[in-house]
C-alpha cells in the first residue's frame, strides 16, 4: 500500500476538496472508500443550532463524494473544557449546579428526536455517519458515540467506558456493554472514544471483531496524539480516523463560568483553547491526511 503524490489532503470549510488517494497494489479490482473527519467547534448551549451546524457539514462532506463522515467527541452537547461546575470536594455551589443544568439540558436522549434527526441527515445525504454526543439518560450524561448507515437508519452507540480525569464529575461510566464493530458494505466501523485509545484490552477487543475502520472521537490536541493514532493502525491493522474539535475562547461562554489558562481577563476571544490535529492514517502507518492545527475543517481520504 503506498500514498499516491497529491496536493495537501485537508481543506478548510467551504474551500473545495483536497484528498489523498490510496494505492491498493496488486488488487486493481478494490474499490476506494472516501471518508471524512469534520474538524469543528460545537455551538454551546445551542443544541438545535449544532445540529443545523452538523448537516451543513455532513452536506458539504457528501458534495465532495464522502461515503463515511466522523464528527468529534461530545459535538452534539458541547466538552466543557474549562469549567468546573463548581466542584470543590466536599461542596458544590449553586452557580455551579446551574451551569450543569443548562449543560444537562443541551444532551440528547437515545432514542429521541435528535437521533432521528441525525439519522434522517445519514439518509438524506446517502453517508455513513459516526457522532460523537453527550447522552442524557435520567439525570446521569454520557459520552457516547453514535453510528447510522447510508441508508438513514441508527446502527448503535458506544458509551465511553472510563471518563478520563475531572470527566468523571459530570459523565457517568460505560459498562462496556455498548461496545460494537459494524459490518457494513464499506468496512468493519467502530470507535474508541479519546483516552480510551490508550486502553490495551479495549484495543484487542475491537481488534478482535476485524475493525477495519477504527474511528477515534477526541479531545486531545496535543502533538502527541498522532503518535497514538500511527500506533493503533500499525498494531490493529486499520485505518484510523480521528476527528477532533477546533476551538476559540469565543466559541465558549464567557468567564467565570468558564476559565482557561487562569489569565482570563487578558484572553483575547481569537485565542485558540482546542487546536484540532484530526487525522487519518492507514494501517501501514502513513498518514494520509492531516494533521490540521490551523482552523475548522473536512479532512478527508480515499481509503
Amino acid at each position: 500500500m503506498a500514498l499516491v503524490p497529491t496536493t495537501t489532503p485537508t481543506q478548510q470549510v467551504n474551500e473545495g476538496p483536497l484528498f489523498a488517494e490510496v494505492d491498493m497494489g496488486a488488487d486493481s479490482s478494490a474499490t476506494s472508500v472516501r471518508v471524512t473527519v469534520v474538524q469543528a467547534s460545537t455551538i454551546f448551549y445551542d443544541t438545535p443550532a449544532t445540529l443545523d451546524k452538523a448537516e451543513r457539514l455532513l452536506a458539504e462532506a457528501a458534495s465532495y463524494g464522502s461515503q463515511l463522515v466522523v464528527f468529534p467527541e461530545a459535538f452534539i452537547g458541547g466538552y466543557p473544557r474549562g469549567s468546573n461546575f463548581g466542584v470543590t470536594i466536599g461542596n458544590r455551589t449553586p452557580k455551579g449546579k446551574e451551569d450543569f443544568r443548562k449543560y444537562h439540558a443541551t444532551a440528547i436522549d437515545v432514542p429521541g428526536a435528535e437521533v432521528d434527526r441525525l439519522a434522517a441527515m445519514a439518509g438524506k445525504y446517502k453517508v455513513y455517519l459516526v457522532m460523537g454526543v453527550i447522552e442524557r439518560d435520567g439525570y446521569t450524561l454520557y459520552c457516547t458515540v453514535l453510528f447510522f448507515d447510508s441508508q438513514g437508519r441508527y446502527l448503535g452507540k458506544h458509551r465511553k467506558v472510563m471518563p478520563t480525569a475531572l470527566e468523571r464529575v459530570i459523565w457517568g461510566f460505560g459498562d462496556g456493554s455498548t461496545f460494537p464493530v459494524f459490518d457494513t458494505p464499506i468496512g468493519k466501523i467502530g470507535a474508541a472514544i479519546c483516552w480510551e485509545n490508550r486502553m490495551p484490552l479495549l484495543r484487542t477487543a475491537m481488534y478482535a471483531k476485524g475493525i477495519e475502520i477504527y474511528c477515534a472521537p477526541t479531545a486531545d490536541s496535543r502533538d502527541v496524539w498522532q503518535a497514538s493514532m500511527t500506533h493503533i493502525a500499525l498494531e490493529g491493522g486499520c485505518f484510523v480516523l480521528s476527528a477532533n474539535q477546533f476551538c476559540r475562547r469565543k466559541d465558549y461562554p464567557p468567564p467565570p463560568e468558564y476559565v482557561f489558562l487562569g489569565t482570563e481577563e487578558d484572553l483575547p476571544p481569537d485565542t485558540i483553547v482546542c487546536a484540532g490535529g484530526s487525522v487519518i492514517i492507514s494501517p501501514s502507518g502513513s498518514v494520509l491526511a492531516g494533521p490540521n492545527y490551523e482552523g475548522e475543517a473536512l479532512i478527508s481520504a480515499d481509503l
